[in-house]
């Protein structure tokens, strides 16, 4: 006897079209009990509800929804690796699909709002065993891996869980019977924000999001050890694709690619953003992520990358390095110019230093090197005023870090690059010149020549720390390091 079709729906083209009822019975019963007791929670837990508390301090009486956000699907029935939103995860500390974050405003014996929030997270429960999910869905916990019980994420996350699947229908309820205003981050869960349509404006929920932005500014110090372990992961790729030069140099961009990610993801989740591993004429296309060209004796390697920790926080560091293991005159003289202009940069950081500050530092010294060269007409100020210099040096010379490669990048522009450097904030320093293989107005010998310099920059009480430090940057302790690892 065939048991009727499930509602799980499987792939169309199946090899399995019928169920019987006598191997449904069987994938109901005959399982050990799994569930984990007695959990600590995780590292960030504590640190994650502080920053509710300000979130909920910033909001008084309103509720808040913040999502991880969906799979995507990438071709037909796969799905992209799933990363949940930078936002979620600052505030929770978890990292699963579909799970919201909602902060209800608490009320008062008489029915008023009271002070404070009540925080739920909702989350996808264990797989259902009596309707086959867990195994006939194909993101069912035998397909894709067990997921938390809503009790164990509970004594992760320290937070009340609810079902997930009940998140939207207990939204619509809560905002029918008590209502107040509310906010949702965009761009993460499209039926949970067509639900609160009625109830939300754009302009408010982008409030939400620039507070959640600026809320990652100054980062605290558990955020601080996370980004260590990044950049210290880092430093071992970037030791890594030094050693394995010569097997790029018989293949191609891709093996200092595939060399990078083979630590990140041992060392961490994933690479914190596409790695950028140009030779030769590439190290002048910005974000060169093809990573498809020869890598040849006698040209630099631009490589611009970062592992992503498990907990989700990533390093970004350049360095450009002679492939043969010595820079050519040429090639030292531009270099040097770049790591002059990024020693400005950093002396630049400091707490109370605008944050503009280290970039027009660098910028400066760039233009002073291009004037001095012949390729721009002086004076410098004229240059600076003018912009110049920008057809070498095209970008900023740094950003914010954190959970995001270009971190709190939904700040006001007054909150940021308009903003004060504060002891805790974390921001790259990343000066470059990058001569184009067809631009005429530079000497033919420049022509193909990229160049830059990128560090990962603590603000301390009384300074600067170069978290990224573990890697030579003068062209001479480049050089030295290469031949040390080179044997």
């Amino acid at each position: 006897m065939v048991a009727e079709e499930k509602k799980i729906k499987g792939r169309k083209n199946g090899l399995y079209p019928a169920l019987s009822d006598e191997l449904a019975a069987s994938m109901k019963s005959g399982w050990a009990d799994t569930e984990r007791r007695g959990l600590e929670p995780v590292e960030q837990a504590p640190y994650a509800a502080k920053r509710r508390a300000a979130l909920s301090a910033r909001f008084p009486g309103e509720r808040l929804v913040v999502p991880a956000g969906r799979l995507k699907t990438r071709s037909n029935d796969t799905e992209y690796a799933f990363r949940p939103s930078s936002e979620y995860t600052h505030l929770t500390g978890d990292q699963t699909q579909d799970a919201v974050l909602v902060l209800e405003p608490r009320l008062g014996e008489d029915g008023e709002t009271a002070d404070g929030h009540d925080a739920t997270v909702y989350l996808l429960p264990r797989s259902n065993r009596e309707n086959g999910e867990f195994w006939l869905d194909g993101q069912g916990e035998l397909w894709v891996g067990r997921r938390n019980s809503l009790a164990e994420g509970e004594q992760l996350l320290g937070l009340p869980a609810r079902d997930v699947r009940k998140v939207v229908d207990e939204l619509v309820e809560a905002c029918a019977e008590r209502p107040a205003p509310t906010r949702v981050l965009r761009g993460h869960d499209a039926p949970i924000e067509a639900a609160l349509a009625p109830h939300t404006t754009l302009r408010t929920d982008e409030e939400l999001r620039v507070f959640l932005s600026e809320l990652r500014l100054v980062k605290d110090d558990w955020e601080l050890g996370q980004l260590q372990n990044a950049v210290d992961s880092t430093v071992r790729g970037f030791t890594d694709v030094v050693r394995e030069l010569s097997q790029a140099i018989a293949t191609s961009e891709r093996w200092i690619e595939g060399t990078f990610f083979r630590r990140a993801r041992v060392e961490g989740n994933d690479i914190g953003y596409g790695s950028i591993c140009a030779a030769g004429p590439h190290a002048t296309t910005l974000h060169w992520v093809r990573n498809d060209g020869p890598v040849r004796e006698g040209e630099l390697l631009l490589l611009d990358a970062g592992v992503e920790t498990h907990t989700l926080y990533t390093a970004d560091v350049t360095r450009t390095l002679p492939i043969s293991g010595s820079f050519t005159d040429l090639q030292r003289k531009i270099y040097d110019a770049v790591y002059e202009a990024q020693e400005a940069g950093i002396a630049a950081v400091r707490p109370g230093a605008a944050f503009r500050d280290f970039h027009d530092a660098a910028q400066r010294v760039l233009a002073e090197h291009l004037v001095a060269w012949g390729l721009l007409e002086g004076p410098v100020e004229r240059v600076l005023e003018l912009g110049l210099q920008r057809r070498w040096t095209l970008h900023g010379t740094g950003h914010m870090l954190g959970l995001d490669v270009h971190d709190c990048a939904q700040a006001r522009v007054e909150q940021y690059v308009g903003g004060t450097l504060e002891p805790g904030m974390v921001l790259t320093v990343e000066p470059g010149l990058y001569f184009q293989e067809d631009d005429l107005t530079v000497p033919e010998e420049y022509r193909g020549i990229g160049v830059r310099i990128e560090d990962d920059i603590l603000v301390t009480a009384d300074g600067r720390r170069n978290l990224s430090e573990g890697l030579p940057r003068t062209s001479a302790e480049v050089e030295r390091w290469m031949a040390g690892l080179r044997g």
